[in-house]
């Protein structure tokens, strides 16, 4: 992990402790080791993130290899195809990271929401939901930028 990666989570995870200090249970271990647990499940988060999105993004552009391949395309259309790409990675960059990473996974991954939910140790229902909300505040940040 990159150092600001690594910097980025540590604020996550002091930011967390700072708005809910109540997650801190002193009868299942020690704060050390809370912290230890939280910052590995957040840089986790993160890696799997990252891991979906380059996966999207590989995916995209050899269906798009394939799709140029077979068709001769304008000038224009890689460009246009780059830019819509950025667009979509903005919209998912400013969503929740339990969001992110739910739609990540779904369509980054293609996992179903029964395997996030398995992946994440989360609820079925909460997978839903997060890929479900997550696609919902994609769509609307897609729309104000259009």
């Amino acid at each position: 992990m990159r150092s600001g990666a690594a910097e980025e989570v540590a604020q996550e995870v002091f930011v967390h402790l700072w708005r809910k200090p109540q997650t801190y249970d002193s009868r299942r271990g020690s704060l050390p080791r809370y912290v230890a647990i939280i910052s590995r499940s957040r840089a986790v988060d993160r890696w799997r993130s990252r891991s979906a999105r380059e996966a999207a993004v590989e995916r995209s552009a050899s269906e798009q290899r394939t799709l140029s391949s077979s068709i001769g395309e304008s000038a224009a259309e890689p460009v246009i195809r780059r830019e819509s790409s950025r667009t979509a990675l903005r919209a998912l960059s400013s969503l929740p990271s339990e969001q992110r990473e739910a739609v990540l996974l779904a369509f980054g991954q293609d996992l179903t929401a029964q395997e996030i939910a398995r992946a994440e140790r989360i609820p079925l229902g909460t997978a839903k939901s997060r890929v479900r909300l997550g696609l919902q505040k994609a769509r609307a940040n897609l729309e104000m930028a259009a």
